[in-house]
């Protein structure tokens, strides 16, 4: 329990706040409304990235405790404010022409007009999000270099391709240019574009995190406090968490108005999945359970199409939370198997 007493402690202090939130806008029925609200929207918010703190996990077990704590303490800032409070705050004053203090306003005053702005332009969060998303896991699944193969010879066969390296940067192009299909023809240049700089921003990444393994395996300097993939690595799962976290903003208007209360309820959702994130790390829970890794990224994969299809039809936020825990549980189940059979050929 010791991973997760911070945690603890924050969510205290998150609900503390939106019951006195509520109660300041309506008395005790409006507080307990509003902490329950934010409870809802913390377990919405875990259930959807479960599969996220496994693939967080997977990168930061190479990195050293100082990057660990960076993740947990400047990392969490970023996620909680930078994407719960901020993002939905420059997406409407970019699609309203407002500046940001505006829209702040706005969000306090006009919660119903806010949100209108928000969810009017779901699609091109979509398709950034979900592009990147679609990378991280194409990415996985074209990895020549993978020790153990979930689905057997077909992913074996599947990741014998991943010699070829634009693969999965040229299947997630055929799906933005496809993506387009599913919006109104006024609006297909700004999805276009919105996947574009997903893709982008996922190949950018890559490539900060390429260049400071390459300086550091021909002994350059790049600062005493970089390892290998720190800086990169940190800086790709803060957007991978960035991409995890569109949807379930948005999502998150279905259920209330209140950005306040958003923000409150999805930060204790994303104090949670760091915090679980360093938990599967210090466990060493992806070495001993083989396949964990595997269906996390398929669940990110599912995920990814899913984010695609919303900008056309509505898919429940339960549905999307459900199937990553479904991947994650069946990878568990195999990975169980697998250690057993281990254990009996030893």
């Amino acid at each position: 329990m010791q991973h997760f007493r911070f945690s603890f402690l924050i969510s205290f202090i998150c609900l503390c706040i939106a019951a006195y939130w509520g109660f300041s806008h309506g008395g005790v029925n409006a507080a307990l409304s509003a902490t329950g609200i934010a409870l809802i929207l913390a377990i919405l918010e875990i259930s959807l990235s479960f599969d996220n703190a496994v693939v967080n996990a997977s990168v930061l077990k190479s990195w050293d405790a100082f990057w660990q704590k960076l993740f947990l303490t400047v990392g969490i800032i970023v996620a909680v404010f930078g994407m719960r409070l901020i993002f939905p705050l420059v997406i409407v004053a970019f699609a309203a022409d407002l500046d940001v203090t505006q829209v702040w306003t706005l969000a306090i005053d006009k919660p119903q007009e806010f949100s209108t702005h928000l969810i009017r332009h779901h699609a091109e969060v979509a398709a950034f999000g979900g592009i990147f998303l679609l990378l991280v896991f194409l990415n996985f699944l074209f990895d020549a270099d993978k020790q153990f193969h979930w689905l057997g010879g077909i992913e074996k066969r599947i990741a014998h391709f991943g010699t070829i390296s634009s693969i999965p940067v040229l299947i997630a192009l055929l799906v933005v240019v496809a993506s387009t299909r599913l919006v109104e023809e006024g609006r297909a240049y700004a999805v276009l574009l919105s996947g574009i700089w997903g893709v982008i921003t996922y190949v950018a990444v890559d490539f900060i995190s390429g260049l400071l393994e390459k300086e550091e395996a021909t002994d350059v300097n790049v600062g005493a406090i970089v390892k290998s993939g720190g800086i990169g690595g940190f800086l790709y799962l803060e957007v991978l968490d960035a991409s995890f976290s569109f949807d379930g903003v948005i999502g998150a208007f279905a259920i209330t108005s209140d950005v306040v209360i958003i923000m409150l309820g999805l930060a204790i959702g994303a104090l949670f999945v760091r915090s679980l994130t360093i938990y599967l790390v210090r466990q060493g829970t992806l070495e001993e359970y083989v396949y964990l890794e595997h269906g996390a990224h398929y669940a990110i994969g599912i995920l990814a199409l899913i984010m695609f299809a919303s900008m056309q039809f509505h898919i429940p936020e339960i549905v999307t939370g459900l199937i990553g825990v479904a991947f994650i549980a069946a990878s568990l189940w195999s990975s169980i198997k697998h250690k057993q059979a281990t254990t009996h050929l030893n």
